[in-house]
């Protein structure tokens, strides 16, 4: 591609001078008659100016720091020039080992970690973005208008499992998006993508519904994306896909691609999920989802005729969490999950998003087959559980931190298994999510490592890690022994504030 550009370029610099050439010789030649119009398209003249008027007021521009310590190992690809173009991350100080002296504390400074965009969904100035976008900032900036006119903004919270967060600013006068009902887009429907792609402000492109209901695609635990060919490119993250009326139909989220460039295959998070967590978080502070408390599978072709099914439709139960929902109203492993309060369940991912979209204490009606026969019962759903290595969720300024506070973990079972690629005989607890401003990041801690010792105790459950964390409160210095892609070592995570 560089050689033939780089042809064509040469090609028009060199007849550019015979040209002008030509049309000096001919200084009296006479200018064609064309005609022009210069009137406004007809209505009937396809044309989305309407709709983005409407639209590009209601979409952000979001810039967001974190307080580093001078010297700190951050990724290395936030040195890397290209990189940093790319994403929209301003140039600033290079990463140095600190020059420090007996007693000296390490200095902070603030580092960017680069722009995405958000939506404004209410007149207060509520806004919706991506999770991934504000993660782990300490600062965020929402620039509104072609002003761009800045304002601090507060983290009301964030969702990892479904990519969307909610920010709120103060003292703006803004214009809120109207929602559509995402549960009622086709394929083939009109989809208009606005953001600020590479930090260039009310960006827009059009293109239509591709899919719906994509899944498997291993970027979030509950996906059910919207998949446009509208181009989306970095910093297009949390902006507004948009229907022919204006109206929100997903949230953009994130782009398949081998070059890190569109290819027109993009995706959103459906508004009707993004505004269910939203309200979650708002009136909650979490997301609260119901909980089966059982492991699935697919049902193949092969299990379908070993089970005596007429289809591969529905959720083969592989894991039956004891004393869970699901066992306490006699659910057993090898039920089929036909459907849940009279709705069909296709597959596992269905399901999974079927019941997290209901409400804790809910009683429902599940249908099964077992051994051939339709079978129904009545499930209670419990609250999915979050635990954490310090029990519950700690304050915002513990008086008294613990060393292990900022880690999640989960119980391996299939669920954990397949979310983080654990291989099958895969023993501990798995790390959920880490805190990035907690000792275990410094220590190295990721989603997806597995704890197998606590101050060299074995752990195999959740129970056994928290039990432990309890007795080494007071502690400022612990040894775990983890696994990480297959690879144990010991790590000592450090309280140093």
């Amino acid at each position: 591609m560089n050689i033939s550009n780089r042809s064509r370029i040469l090609t028009l610099s060199i007849l550019a001078p015979l040209c002008i050439g030509a049309a000096s010789g001919q200084g009296d030649t006479k200018m064609p008659d064309i005609k022009i119009d210069p009137s406004p398209l007809p209505q009937s003249a396809p044309s989305y100016a309407p709709v983005v008027e409407k639209v590009a007021p209601c979409v952000v521009t979001i810039s967001s720091s974190k307080n580093v310590r001078r010297g700190e190992n951050t990724n290395p690809y936030f040195n890397d020039p290209t990189f940093r173009r790319f994403f929209g991350i301003p140039e600033g100080e290079e990463s140095e080992p600190p020059k420090r002296g007996n007693g000296d504390k390490e200095k902070k400074r603030k580092q960017a970690m680069g722009l995405g965009s958000g939506v404004i969904v209410s007149t207060d100035g509520h806004i919706l973005t991506n999770n991934h976008v504000i993660e782990g900032a300490d600062d965020i900036i929402v620039t509104l208008g072609s002003n761009k006119h800045e304002y601090k903004a507060v983290k009301i919270g964030g969702d990892p499992a479904s990519d969307i967060a909610v920010l709120k600013i103060e003292g703006a006068k803004v214009q809120p998006i109207t929602f559509a009902d995402s549960d009622k887009v086709r394929i083939g429907d009109i989809a208009i993508a606005v953001g600020n792609p590479f930090g260039l402000t009310r960006s827009v492109s059009a293109g239509i519904v591709s899919s719906t209901g994509r899944g498997d695609l291993r970027m979030a635990t509950y996906e059910n994306y919207i998949q446009t060919d509208a181009s989306i490119n970095p910093g297009n993250s949390g902006g507004a896909l948009v229907d022919s009326q204006g109206r929100l139909i997903g949230v953009n989220t994130s782009i398949y691609s081998r070059s890190g460039g569109n290819e027109g295959i993009g995706f959103a998070v459906p508004s009707n999920l993004a505004r269910s967590v939203m309200e979650g978080l708002l009136k909650h502070g979490r997301v609260s989802r119901g909980f089966l408390g059982i492991g699935l599978q697919e049902v193949t072709e092969d299990l379908a005729k070993a089970f005596k099914l007429e289809g591969t439709a529905g959720a083969l139960v592989n894991e039956v969490k004891p004393d869970g929902p699901a066992d306490k109203a006699g659910i057993k492993n090898g039920d089929i999950v036909a459907e849940v309060n009279g709705k069909k369940v296709e597959s596992p991912r269905e399901l999974q998003l079927m019941v997290a979209g209901l409400t804790p204490g809910m009683k429902v009606d599940v249908k099964i087959v077992r051994k051939g026969e339709a079978k129904s019962v009545s499930v209670e759903l419990a609250e999915r559980p979050s635990q954490e290595l310090a029990g519950g969720k700690a304050p915002a300024k513990p008086a008294d931190p613990d060393v292990l506070d900022g880690v999640t973990i989960g119980d391996v079972d299939a669920e954990t298994r397949k979310e983080f690629a654990l291989p099958e005989d895969a023993m501990g607890v798995v790390v959920t999510k880490v805190d990035p401003d907690s000792a275990c990041a410094d220590a190295g801690l990721k989603p997806g490592d597995l704890i197998l010792e606590i101050e060299q105790e074995p752990v195999t459950t959740t129970k056994q890690a928290i039990a432990l964390s309890e007795k080494l409160k007071k502690e400022k210095k612990v040894l775990l022994r983890i696994s990480s892609k297959g690879t144990s070592r010991y790590v000592v995570v450090e309280d140093k504030e």
